[in-house]
């Protein structure tokens, strides 16, 4: 069970209440994905319609389209990336994550959480947090794990940020890119290699 540190501003104790809430209002997609992938593939790969609600309702509940998708997705968006789906029949490979996630066991998980630990507060990062986003961590949160050497809040935007607001993300992988001390990190960290 995760231990809360006991230094929790009120931005990171409300960051983490809306994560422990997460399960009961966004959560059951996960559950079936991760419990039972393959029946829910077969349902969802042999219903054209099934598979649109399915992927609709996600692209409705988690952009920043108060509840019009089309206010961020065009049809020919939605109905590419649902025949991307359909045609090749991968909507059970998209599940296996999921699964993977669910079914690890404790030594797995220990040995991905040392690796995460082990050089993440020193590889320099940065944050582009959309509103609408499934996660939203306040920043000493994500310092707490992290060297945050950019963190940015976008006027808008939601989960499939790449998709949604393709100009602000790139803009601000460019911008993180082209920051000194991201380039100065990387070129020490090559010439520490190459000495």
């Amino acid at each position: 069970m995760f231990q809360k540190p006991s230094d929790l501003s009120s931005s990171e104790a409300a960051y983490l209440k809306k994560l422990e809430q997460f399960p009961q209002t966004e959560g059951a997609y996960a559950l079936i994905q991760s419990a039972r992938p393959q029946t829910l593939a077969f349902g969802l790969n042999d219903s054209p319609a099934g598979l649109a609600a399915w992927i609709v309702e996600k692209f409705r509940a988690w952009s920043d389209c108060d509840g019009n998708v089309e206010s961020c997705f065009t049809k020919d968006e939605i109905l590419t990336n649902i025949m991307i789906y359909w045609v090749t029949q991968t909507i059970d490979s998209s599940f296996y994550p999921y699964w993977d996630l669910a079914n690890a066991g404790p030594l797995r998980w220990i040995s991905e959480t040392i690796k995460t630990w082990a050089g993440s507060t020193e590889v320099p990062t940065g944050f582009a947090l959309f509103p609408k986003d499934l996660s939203t961590p306040p920043r000493e949160w994500a310092e707490r794990f992290f060297n945050v050497q950019r963190w940015t809040v976008m006027p808008r935007g939601g989960h499939f940020a790449a998709m949604e607001e393709p100009e602000l993300l790139s803009e601000d992988l460019r911008a993180m890119f082209a920051s000194s001390s991201i380039i100065a990190a990387r070129h020490n960290e090559h010439s520490d290699l190459t000495a």
